[in-house]
């Protein structure tokens, strides 16, 4: 793809993304399993409308085992069947806490949230959510568009996924 971003953020300022990935490591940290880590980031990153997070966690999920199916329905998973009680608490708060000038976290949220997670993966599903918005205004303001990443272990496995230039 011969698609460039509008400039590389990492090139002018290689600190940038510094503080981010510090949060990945904390998240990583917490035991948060990766199937739900990437449902949180493709959602988030379909509301904020950022293609190049969405194109990612897509392939990162497809990647890391999840069915196409599942991912397909993660921007409808109130009417979908795939989705445990503990995705559908975090898809929800996801959801709340990336519009968040919306309505807030409303108390009947928090509640079925915390009667998914403890105390310490609450905070860290917080920081998942800030982690994933954070990287969809980067690359929005950017312009990270979809193709321009490619995850090495789906493009061996499925290099059908691709479109092809």
């Amino acid at each position: 793809m011969g698609e460039i971003m509008r400039i590389n953020y990492d090139e002018v300022e290689p600190e940038s993304d510094k503080g981010i990935y510090k949060m990945i490591e904390y998240v990583k940290k917490t035991g948060l399993e990766n199937s739900l880590l990437n449902i949180i980031y493709l959602r988030a990153s379909q509301i904020n409308g950022c293609a190049y997070c969405t194109d990612m966690h897509t392939q990162d999920a497809i990647a890391d085992g999840e069915s196409v199916q599942k991912i397909n329905c993660v921007s409808i998973w109130r009417e979908s069947p795939f989705f445990s009680s503990r995705e559908r608490a975090a898809l929800e708060f996801t959801e709340s806490l990336t519009q968040v000038s919306k309505n807030g976290i409303p108390d009947e949220l928090y509640d079925r949230v915390r009667g998914e997670f403890n105390d310490h993966q609450y905070v860290a599903l917080i920081m998942a959510v800030n982690i994933i918005n954070s990287w969809n205004r980067l690359m929005i303001s950017c312009g990270g568009t979809a193709g321009l990443y490619r995850n090495r272990e789906l493009e061996k496995s499925m290099p059908e996924y691709f479109e092809k230039a």
